[in-house]
């Protein structure tokens, strides 16, 4: 790089000159605004992201934040001697800070947030920085290298979603000036900084922090607003001196080991809007005193043992806005216990517990409940056709109950319903048209029921207008999320087949509630196809699970109208006649309709869906010729047709389907291939010793849940192959296992898998 010398205007205009040469270097396409720099205008102070001083004689900021800037980092910025402000967030930056930034000796601002940039972290040269943040980036070792260093004039520090490592209870005493500081989603062990207090906000969530929290950290003259220190290591009582932080709106205590009572102290801090004490060992006594706190309005203390039936207390907490209670193991019913008074709930989640006897119809007095989750209990008898009126019901969760009869036909009057979960019950009776209402619905689960009848052609209107229900959420302030609400993401989204564009591997709460908000919001997080195009673009996606059930007759034409569904698993019934050729105008990820009874050919016109990772064909009646198109799919990673013995023709030697091992396509005797030969369909389906059932075709983690985590590079093959000439890419190879005995094993509920009651991975 050329080092410019001189404090003029001009000189910065070269280093910025010499800037954009390398971004440009670096990032041949997709380039940021930054592009545009002197093209219509010599003067910097005019260029896009660029500040200057009042008197606009030197360049003082620059902003290039979510400019699809990667590559490492520019290694003179030092040049710029009057630079205050460094925004490169939200880019795909790596590999380390260079030295020269240390040399930016009058920096206030620095953002490198949302890259990916490692190494240690030295930064002792920066003594005038008053904000940086660094989160949701690779670094890692201690912070002793930049702590105290740089903590003369630091206001803010975000240092969360990284990998650092050691003790945190020194470094930041001489950070007098600190008021924000986020440790969280780290590795860092000891034990706590005793000087939190004197903090407005302190997050060291999601570590290996350990050991007692000392009554001295919350001194009386106590500044803190906000305190997360929930999934550590901690134990030992709560100190009852936490009283003295008066000013405290949320307090996260989840995911420790702290015993003993919940301090009745609490009650005194009349500011508290979210109390999150879930995953500890506290007693099960609920201090009258937090019946005090007029603006509590989340009330978290889920997985605590409490056990017994649910304390009368909850059904006092009249001023909730939500309740969690999950993973307690009460057991009885609920309708003695008063929980339906509670007219200004709007998230109820009594989930993973041993509650009994029948839903509350009582529950229809809730009228602002948005969502109410009851799944992993033992409920039984009917669902109350009251629950109809709960108009602004967003999420119902409702499976691995025992639930028995038909699902009532009020169900469609909900026309803000985004997820219906009725999955492993006992539900008899056909799926009522009426759903078909529920314009917002999205995300269907009735699987491993009972149901019989038909596919009604009224569902394939569901979730076609769920704009209204979206556009409510925007307006709607956010409410306090916790490592609970973590939980009901992941089983609301089912992981292991939603075709998710982008997400993390490892959920932080910060990820979870990110992906939530985004999700009722309905802004594009899910990337789908455009229907007859390899392009891509984002929007919400849905999906509809039916398997395991006994229904019947045809598939309606009309499923071609659910264009917002990327899911559809329709296996283990006894659907029949030909699947409808309009199955191939939907943007599909996943199809399966195995072990059913469809006949005649495959449509072709599956071989449109350019998008899609997952068929299951297998253990139907289809005939006719193989459809070679279907070697067009070139994401396509998992496959199987076997179990169709009256299909004829030949399998690609290349290409997409070649890829596949010989369990794909057993039992068809009339299919050839140059790869491997076919087995005889008199012969029984392959015993893998796995019985898997619906939606478990894959390992505990879920093939969807990693397999949509991979941005696939593209390849080459030359050739025609039959009808069809394809750019193929190759993917990895998922050997299918076919299933005996699902139905005898169906009859045997509950089935067990990890401790859990309920009839598999479908959830």
């Amino acid at each position: 790089f050329i080092t410019v010398s001189g404090n003029s205007l001009n000189t910065d205009r070269e280093l910025l000159l010499n800037l954009k040469s390398f971004l440009e270097n670096q990032n041949r396409v997709n380039r940021g605004r930054y592009s545009g720099w002197n093209r219509w205008t010599s003067n910097p102070c005019e260029w896009h992201g660029i500040m200057c001083s009042p008197d606009m004689e030197r360049v003082t900021g620059i902003n290039l934040s979510d400019s699809k800037i990667s590559g490492e980092m520019f290694n003179n910025f030092s040049a710029l001697t009057q630079l205050h402000h460094l925004d490169f967030s939200r880019n795909t930056l790596k590999g380390l800070i260079p030295d020269d930034l240390n040399r930016c000796h009058n920096l206030v601002y620095l953002n490198l947030s949302h890259n990916i940039l490692g190494g240690e972290l030295k930064l002792t040269g920066l003594t005038r920085l008053e904000k940086l943040d660094l989160s949701t980036n690779r670094f890692h070792g201690e912070v002793k290298f930049s702590f105290p260093a740089i903590c003369n004039r630091l206001v803010v520090a975000n240092l969360s979603m990284n990998n650092f490592i050691g003790r945190i209870d020194t470094f930041f005493d001489g950070c007098l000036n600190l008021m924000y500081l986020d440790l969280s989603s780290n590795k860092f062990t000891g034990n706590i900084w005793t000087g939190f207090s004197r903090l407005v906000e302190f997050s060291v969530s999601e570590n290996r922090v350990s050991g007692l929290i000392p009554a001295s950290s919350f001194s009386d003259n106590c500044n803190l607003i906000g305190l997360d220190l929930s999934v550590n290591m901690f134990h030992g009582e709560v100190p009852r001196e936490i009283s003295n932080c008066k000013k405290l709106v949320m307090l996260n205590l989840w995911g420790n080991k702290f015993s003993g009572p919940i301090p009745s102290e609490l009650g005194s801090i009349s500011t508290l809007e979210g109390l999150l004490l879930g995953n500890n060992e506290f007693s099960r006594v609920i201090p009258e005193s937090l019946l005090n706190l007029n603006n509590l309005a989340v009330l978290d203390l889920s997985y605590n043992n409490f056990g017994g039936r649910l304390q009368e207390i909850f059904g006092r907490f009249r001023q909730l806005k939500s309740l969690v209670l999950q993973g307690n193991s009460y057991i009885d019913g609920l309708s003695s216990s008063g929980i339906h008074k509670l007219t200004n709930i709007s998230r109820l989640d009594l989930s993973y517990n041993n509650f009994s006897g029948h839903l509350p119809a009582e529950f229809s007095e809730m009228v602002g409940l948005k969502f109410l989750i009851l799944a992993y209990n033992q409920f039984t008898g009917p669902i109350p056709p009251q629950y109809g009126d709960l108009s602004q019901l967003q999420a119902l969760d409702l499976s691995f109950n025992r639930l028995i009869w038909s699902i009532p036909p009020s169900v469609g009057n909900l026309r803000s319903l985004l997820w219906l979960m009725l999955a492993n019950n006992s539900l008899t009776g056909e799926i009522p048209g009426e759903l078909g209402n529920c314009s917002s619905l999205l995300w269907l689960n009735l699987a491993n029921n009972q149901l019989s009848g038909r596919f009604p052609p009224e569902l394939a209107n569901i979730g076609r207008n769920p704009t209204l229900t979206f556009e409510s959420n925007r307006r709607s302030s956010a409410m306090i999320a916790g490592p609970s609400d973590c939980l009901v993401t992941k089983r609301l989204l089912t992981m292991d087949y939603s075709p998710f564009g982008f997400i993390y591997t490892i959920l932080t709460r910060k990820i979870c509630k990110n992906v939530w908000d985004q999700l009722l919001q309905g802004y594009g997080f899910f990337q789908v196809c455009v229907k007859g195009s390899p392009v891509r673009k984002y929007r919400v996606s849905g999906y509809l699970q039916l398997s395991g059930n006994q229904l019947t007759g045809e598939v309606p034409s009309d499923i071609g109208k659910m264009q917002q569904f990327s899911v559809l698993h329709l296996s283990y019934n006894q659907f029949n006649g030909e699947l409808p050729v309009e199955i191939g105008n939907l943007p599909l990820v996943v199809l399966n309709i195995s072990w059913n009874k469809f006949s005649g050919q495959i449509p072709r016109e599956i071989g449109n869906l350019n998008c899609l990772q997952n068929l299951d064909l297998s253990h139907n009646n289809f005939s006719g010729i193989f459809p070679t198109n279907l070697n067009c799919l070139n994401e396509l990673s998992k496959f199987n047709i076997s179990f169709n013995p009256q299909i004829a023709g030949q399998i690609p030697n290349i290409g997409q389907l070649a890829t596949f091992e010989e369990e794909s396509y057993l039992g068809n005797p009339l299919l050839h291939s140059r790869l491997f030969k076919l087995q005889d369909p008199t012969v029984p389906p392959l015993n893998t010793g796995k019985q898997a059932l619906p939606g478990e075709e894959e390992s505990e983690d879920g093939f969807w849940w990693k397999a949509l985590l991979m941005e696939y590079g593209c390849g080459m093959a030359f050739g025609m192959v039959m009808l069809c000439i394809c750019v193929v890419k190759v993917q990895p190879k998922w050997v299918v296992n076919n299933v005996e005995g699902w139905h005898q094993l169906k009859a045997v509920r509950p089935w067990k898998k990890n401790g859990s009651r309920g009839g598999g991975r479908i959830i």
